[in-house]
């Protein structure tokens, strides 16, 4: 039988619910443009019992048969109460209407007002693209990335980052999907942007702790984005022009509410407007970068539903004849949504990811050469929902990835002095299966508790050398190697079990507290020694020398809301232990390293931290102030005389304010602030003369930090004769990024005095000193 479980599912799902129990079900959709609403409420007062809706807008609920009361509901939407009988199962779907009264007003969440409370889910932020569009931006360009950061527990790498570090994870240990498709570098520009533009996004989920069973492969956090469906009920288009870069967006219905598309394209032109201008430094030069998503979906009857989605972006820099550098991002995902029956929802997904990049000097010249590497993911998903009763929910499903890695090619021409290469390619098989069911016990307290089960192994063909020490890899002590033909396993095979548990307890309709324990498996490792990510950094998996890094964490919080929910407000505490951390030697040579185990250490971590939290969700003033207390160090032998050190993701304090506010129907101000500690470094504390030459002793790994980081940024944006029955809606926004011009440091380095060579000075480099304005034109029609 080809799929036993789905057989297994359909033949007890008769017994699954309670005596005399009947199911309503169906989707909530966006009136105006057919988009599905994702965490929408269902609620049925007289049973004080409700759901939210999933991913696709579907929601699903079961109670005694009768006549009932049924109201529908979404932030910033019209509430839609429905009289429903129900003396058999019934599909019921809705399209709400967004509230004009409403969309003035910054939604800081679009979940009911109390979710943050009733919610099972901790550590989870949801991130609005609404709200994300009020807020101040670096030369016009709203990101998503950088919004994520002004939230509690999570931080960047600096200026200039894309890098996100997740209560004391690294950024390699952040699962960021698009359409369930995995994405290797988020940066464009060296990570002045991400590549997600907000057009063309509908919703982003942000886990912390307490992840789902249905999430796996990374230690620290899920970032889940979700690209919009398309509008389905009108054609339409929108976009922007900014200081360097535009969009244009065009969505619309093929078939009106059954089959839909959106094309989304963003391009920087300073280099082109420069080229046309006559500027010289431009004309050989080259620096550019564009995103393009595309997605359709269509309707195929009551029970099937089908969704392509794809994006590409690509960043290229070039100086004449003198060195270039091309990397991108490569993600197509085709979903068919299928109803079983009114309680079992399945998704099935097949889903490509290529992240590629290229460095070299181009032309026919002595020096020339191209350098390319990347990492390539073919994935199969089936995810089952299966609305056991209106207390239980079950969650399960598996996931065939098939990883390829190319480290690293070079290839030269034959004038050039520089000699082709090829590092070893790397296959692996990375499955996973997975099972949670959350419960409601009594109308006080719910769980929800799972296991996912986890098994990675390298394929071949492959090559694995041995060494005399095989727990320290040294260079010197090779004694063999072993070979592996094609589609041969690669030993050795890791298994793991990853237990997830959540509980919520409710105190009073206005408080409740929620305890969270997760255990994360990881087998892909960013191989790099800055402290964030770059477009040259490379991927590899685990083998017989790098082990998989475990992540245990456990949480507690207390969420408390005011003044009818207008004020929102939660403590967190977590603590996190890690094995098989990853540091490297003092001075290690990773570019175009073989071998680079020999190159690594590993050992253990731990990170703890409190999280507070206020948020004001509704009226003229609108934002929120977080606060986060944290460490994160690392114990390895080898480094530090095996002493604890902190890690390059240690941010001790770290503080954002962000204040939205409508100075009038057409005006809005916007602001935010941040502090962060600095980010920690080591210092020389001495220096001796070598035939010359001046070398420095070093501090502890770690021991020192740099200055830090604190900016100010704000926003106007002026809406044109704002009517809400207008066709075309144009906006105005100017923004200052770092308005009072503070000279944040990006590294510390030490030199000799030109004048007096026995004295020492530090150089601070900052990518950033002055403010820097922008303006962008809005529309939508």
């Amino acid at each position: 039988m080809k799929h036993p479980i789905l057989f297994f599912l359909l033949s007890i799902l008769s017994l699954s619910g309670i005596a005399g129990e009947v199911t309503l079900s169906g989707y909530l959709k966006d009136k105006a443009n057919g988009e599905a609403l994702i965490g929408a409420t269902v609620y049925i007062p007289a049973l004080k019992t409700g759901v939210i809706t999933n991913p696709y807008g579907f929601y699903s609920i079961s109670v005694p048969q009768g006549n009932y009361s049924v109201n529908y509901s979404f932030i910033g939407y019209l509430t839609q109460t429905q009289q429903v009988s129900l003396e058999g199962s019934k599909q019921v779907h809705v399209q709400l209407e967004e509230d004009s009264k409403q969309i003035d007003e910054v939604i800081v969440t679009g979940e009911k007002k109390n979710r943050n409370v009733e919610s099972l889910q901790m550590s989870m932020e949801k991130v609005q693209v609404k709200m994300i569009k009020k807020l101040p931006s670096f030369m016009g360009e709203v990101d998503i990335i950088k919004s994520i950061t002004l939230l509690p527990g999570i931080q960047n790498g600096g200026e200039g980052s894309s890098g996100l570090y997740v209560r004391g994870g690294g950024p390699d240990e952040n699962l960021m999907i698009l359409d369930e498709a995995p994405v290797y570098n988020a940066s464009h520009l060296l990570g002045f942007f991400s590549v997600f533009n907000s057009d063309a996004i509908k919703d982003v989920q942000v886990y912390k702790g307490g992840i789902p069973a249905e999430y796996g492969g990374k230690a620290s956090s899920v970032i889940d984005i979700r690209m919009k469906d398309g509008n389905s009920q009108q054609l339409g288009m929108s976009g922007g022009i900014g200081n360097i870069s535009s969009r244009l967006t065009v969505e619309g219905p093929i078939i009106k509410d059954k089959w839909s598309f959106i094309v989304s394209g963003r391009r920087t032109y300073a280099d082109y407007l420069g080229r046309l201008a006559g500027v010289e430094t431009l004309k050989e030069n080259k620096l550019y970068f564009y995103d393009l998503n595309l997605k359709t979906n269509v309707q195929i009857n009551d029970k099937n539903r089908i969704y392509l989605s794809a994006y590409t972006g690509d960043d290229y820099f070039k100086v004449g004849e003198s060195i270039y550098m091309r990397w991108g991002n490569l993600t197509s995902t085709v979903r068919w949504n299928h109803l079983f029956s009114d309680k079992l929802f399945s998704n099935t997904s097949f889903i490509f990811s290529r992240y590629n990049y290229n460095l070299g000097v181009p032309g026919n010249n002595a020096d020339q050469f191209d350098w390319s590497s990347q990492i390539s993911d073919y994935n199969f998903k089936e995810d089952f929902s299966w609305y056991l009763n209106s207390k239980n929910k079950l969650t399960l499903g598996f996931n065939i990835i098939y990883h390829h890695f190319e480290p690293g090619k070079v290839e030269t021409n034959p004038g050039s002095f520089f000699s082709d290469l090829r590092l070893m390619n790397y296959n692996a098989l990375d499955n996973s299966v997975y099972v949670s069911n959350e419960q409601s016990v009594g109308p006080r307290l719910t769980l929800r508790y799972g296991l996912r089960y986890s098994y990675f192994q390298q394929i071949g063909k492959g090559k694995v050398r041995t060494y005399l020490n095989p727990e320290r890899p040294d260079e010197d002590e090779v004694t063999g190697e072993n070979e592996y033909g094609r589609g041969k396993l690669v030993p050795p095979a890791y298994h793991n079990l990853e237990p997830r548990l959540a509980l919520k307890y409710m105190l009073n309709p206005e408080s409740s507290v929620k305890a969270s324990y997760n255990r994360m498996a990881q087998n892909l490792h960013l191989i790099s020694n800055t402290n964030s990510p770059t477009p040259l950094d490379i991927w590899l998996p685990s083998h017989a020398y790098i082990k998989p890094l475990i992540a245990n964490q456990v949480g507690l919080g207390y969420f408390r809301n005011f003044d009818d929910n207008k004020f929102e407000t939660s403590a967190e505490v977590y603590y996190k232990k890690m094995d098989n951390v990853i540091d490297y030697v003092d001075g290690a040579e990773l570019f175009l390293k073989e071998n680079l185990e020999t190159e690594l250490l590993r050992g253990s971590g731990y990170a703890y931290g409190l999280e507070l939290y206020a948020k004001k969700q509704e009226g003229r003033l609108t934002g929120w102030l977080s606060y986060t207390l944290s460490r994160s160090m690392r114990e390895i032998p080898g480094i530090n005389d095996g002493k604890a050190y902190p890690s390059s993701y240690d941010r001790t304090h770290n503080i954002s304010l962000v204040a939205n506010y409508d100075l009038s129907k057409r005006w809005n101000f916007s602001s935010s602030w941040i502090f962060a500690t600095g980010n920690p470094t080591s210092f020389p504390v001495a220096k001796y003369d070598v035939q010359g030459n001046t070398m420095y002793f070093y501090s502890s790994r770690n021991g020192d930090r740099i200055p830090d980081y604190h900016r100010l940024d704000i926003s106007f944006t002026y809406d044109f004769k704002k009517n809400e029955h207008r066709k075309v809606k144009q906006s105005l926004n100017f923004s200052i990024y770092n308005l009072y011009g503070r000279r944040n440091a990006y590294s510390v380095t030490f030199r000799q005095n030109e004048d007096n060579p026995n004295i020492s000075e530090a150089t601070r480099l900052s990518i950033i000193g002055s403010l820097i304005p922008s303006v962008t034109y809005n529309f939508n029609f």
